[in-house]
């Protein structure tokens, strides 16, 4: 089958963000890989984010967490001349300071004191996107959305997301902030990818209901789809206590899941793509995302990365990768698709479902 093309999906092929005007690329790059820290050193770093941004993207993802500031630090320091063109967004809740239990946490305090932090590595007046990070089930949901919503106010933070959070949290949040009149949230940052679609049976469907624009990390699953990983994670699972010590970090290595990365590879080989441009193109295809988030060490893995804006996969294709990742959505809905309740529930008859 030969690969199909799409020359109009480019960077700056802008998505608007869920329900808010903001325009962003179809791609964020992510940069949790910055400073010598986590990965790359300054100056691959600087090519990495220069080559994103010179090809139009304009969606840079970072955290006040991430290599304990420097990812933040490097990002300022490379967008000083262009911050006007680009969409920062960052995140709060996660610290690796000890023994303080308010430098950390979903409250208001930790909050504040995040955002003015970043600020300030981030050579910035304001942020563009303020997450959560991730959800601590202590501070009152009303705490964390009269935070957010003060921030708009004094103009320090102009669109907010969350992430990681269960998805009844997020529904529950999103109601809140809409009856009050409080800032909504425009985005949910979630795992998915082709090994992990869990985030299918509520966290999507409810950030497409409550008019969020889903960003999805590790679309490579930890690379594993990524192809370089192959054949390291099969002598893992093929021997165990021989090379699995250097895939400790995945912590999903199993016959399921190089299976599911067998089935990228295929598909890969028979598009004339890699199996990068294929596990993200799939991540893409989800109506709900809006920019998978991209990371790398090397610019050439970037580059690799980009590529998946030029794969469209066939119906055919994508029916292969859906059945080889296949999850089972569980109860209730299971139970919702019987057709005995399909009957019971429309007399027999066909009804379009409304749009979210």
């Amino acid at each position: 089958m030969v690969r199909v093309m799409n020359s109009s999906l480019t960077l700056d092929s802008y998505r608007l963000l869920g329900r808010s005007g903001l325009r962003v690329s179809p791609l964020a790059l992510g940069t949790m890989t910055f400073g010598e820290t986590w990965g790359a050193e300054e100056a691959e770093s600087q090519r990495i984010f220069d080559v994103y941004v010179d090809r139009g993207g304009n969606f840079i993802d970072t955290a006040g967490y991430y290599a304990a500031g420097r990812a933040e630090a490097l990002t300022g320091k490379f967008a000083r001349s262009k911050r006007q063109h680009l969409v920062l967004s960052t995140k709060y809740s996660l610290s690796r300071e000890e023994g303080d239990p308010n430098a950390c946490g979903n409250s208001r305090r930790s909050m504040m004191r995040s955002v003015e932090d970043s600020l300030k590595r981030l050579e910035t007046d304001y942020i563009d996107l303020l997450f959560l990070h991730v959800w601590d089930d202590t501070t009152p949901a009303d705490e964390i959305l009269r935070g957010f919503d003060d921030l708009v106010r004094q103009g320090k933070v102009i669109y907010i997301g969350i992430s990681d959070t269960p998805a009844w949290r997020v529904s529950r949040l999103q109601t809140m902030a809409e009856l009050r009149g409080w800032t909504q949230f425009a985005a949910l940052q979630v795992e998915y990818s082709l090994l992990q679609r869990a985030t299918e049976r509520e966290l999507i469907p409810a950030a497409s209901a409550l008019g969020m624009g889903v960003m999805a990390w590790s679309p490579l699953g930890s690379g594993l789809l990524s192809g370089k990983y192959a054949s390291v994670a099969r002598a893992a699972v093929e021997e165990p206590g021989g090379r699995r010590a250097g895939l400790e970090a995945f912590g999903r290595v199993n016959p399921a899941s190089v299976a599911v990365a067998d089935a990228v590879k295929q598909v890969a080989d028979q598009m004339g793509a890699t199996s990068a441009q294929v596990a993200i193109a799939w991540t893409l295809a989800n109506p709900a995302v809006v920019a998978p988030i991209v990371g790398a060490r090397l610019l050439r893995q970037l580059e690799d990365d980009l590529g998946a804006l030029t794969v469209t996969l066939s119906a055919e294709h994508k029916a292969q990768l859906d059945q080889a990742s296949r999850i089972e959505l569980g109860f209730p809905h299971d139970f919702l698709n019987l057709e005995f309740i399909h009957r019971g529930l429309f007399g027999g008859t066909k009804v379009r479902p409304r749009s979210p």
